[in-house]
């Protein structure tokens, strides 16, 4: 085998490919990149048996073929090349890299010991790249961490026609995202739940392309797996098994209470507040007529009080909430104004955008927040 590809290209592909090596390989070709160059494109793959990764960039082909070499070795050198052509060549069981004055020669692994790269499932939509990373970072900061649960840690995906419903929660939060797609049959009706570490890593590189397809297998090959293609880049994950608890009943449509917030503002409060909230303790919140006032601490150590403007329609409410899964919220309505509606202040809180004071709240993402029971 026998190439020559641009520095930055390369480099940008072996980095995006090996993000998806595993740390413990469970075998050891599992560690490699595998490079394949034929028809005037160099492929790069990677493959733990759950997660694939898939790439292809345009490279001068002298001699077509396949081989398998470390992957993290080969993005460490990628990285240090200087910014000249890359030549790639192999002898026998040794690649040799060719850059400017620079030349590094690499053991190659067993390539036939490789496994074959899961099948991807046929198409069933695309989506604009931006409205799917951005959609998919909204709903993944309210997936679990906790791998003893790992129903929580994925992220639900639901296709109704042209509807995709994007959800995930942790039991302290829930996180629910609606945007239009265009699908292959207008009658599609699909359900998965995707590892969401893996979607919002695979969202944030595809938003390089105009569009991003998403592949969900039905019966037969590819079963189990979703896939998602775009910008030259494709990835594969199995589906977490088991279902998200049934989400929309939590979701309250009636209030006691709704305050509206500039959003900047009530940002920069919940972060200097929580400055003095010890971990895992709770902010408070007191919602007026015209005034919101946050505190947290105690007598017995550091506190801090602060107020902002806020308008409420129906009853004064005070309740708390964990600083960080407030802020996670606020940061992701991606609106000029927040709006929290209450039931009850022991209840769910459900946070929205306004694109403006007087305006509707924006019913595309809905965050629906848990609050924290004060002692006493």
């Amino acid at each position: 085998m026998k190439f020559r590809v641009e520095r930055d290209v390369l480099a940008d592909a072996v980095a995006w490919a090996a993000r998806s090596l595993p740390a413990r390989p469970p075998a050891p070709v599992l560690a490699g990149l595998l490079l394949k160059a034929e028809d005037s494109q160099l492929s790069l793959s990677a493959f733990d048996y759950e997660v694939s990764a898939r790439v292809s960039v345009d490279a001068e082909i002298e001699d077509e073929g396949t081989v398998l070499v470390s992957g993290r070795l080969l993005a460490d050198i990628c990285r240090a090349l200087p910014n000249r052509p890359v030549e790639f060549a192999t002898d026998g069981v040794r690649v040799s890299v060719a850059c400017g004055s620079s030349r590094f020669t690499l053991h190659t692994l067993p390539v036939e010991e490789y496994p074959a790269l899961p099948q991807m499932p046929t198409a069933s939509g695309t989506v604009p790249g931006e409205v799917f990373a951005a959609a998919v970072s909204q709903v993944a900061i309210a997936a679990g961490r906790d791998d003893t649960l790992p129903v929580l840690t994925g992220v639900r995906i639901e296709i109704e026609g042209d509807t995709v419903t994007l959800a995930a929660t942790d039991r302290y939060r829930f996180a629910v995202r609606e945007f239009l797609w265009k699908p292959e049959t207008a009658d599609i009706s699909a359900v998965a739940l995707v590892p969401a570490k893996t979607l919002l890593d695979t969202a944030k590189a595809l938003t390089g392309g105009e569009t991003v397809s998403l592949a969900l297998s039905g019966s037969g090959a590819g079963e189990g797996l979703i896939g998602f293609e775009g910008a030259g880049r494709r990835t594969t994950t199995r589906l977490l098994e088991g279902d998200l608890p049934k989400y929309r009943t939590l979701f309250p449509t009636e209030f006691a209470s709704v305050a509206v917030i500039e959003t900047g503002p009530f940002v920069e409060a919940v972060k200097r507040v929580a400055l003095v909230a010890e971990r895992n303790t709770p902010i408070r919140l007191s919602f007026t007529s015209g005034v919101l006032t946050l505190e947290a601490g105690s007598s017995d150590d550091a506190q801090a009080v602060e107020r902002v403007d806020a308008t409420l329609d129906g009853d004064d409410i005070s309740t708390a909430f964990n600083p960080t899964f407030l802020l996670d919220g606020l940061k992701e309505i991606d609106s000029p104004f927040a709006q929290l509606s209450f039931t009850t202040a022991t209840k769910p809180a459900l946070l929205n955008g306004r694109p403006a004071a007087d305006a509707e709240a924006v019913e595309a993402y809905k965050y629906l927040i848990m609050p924290v029971r004060l002692a006493g």
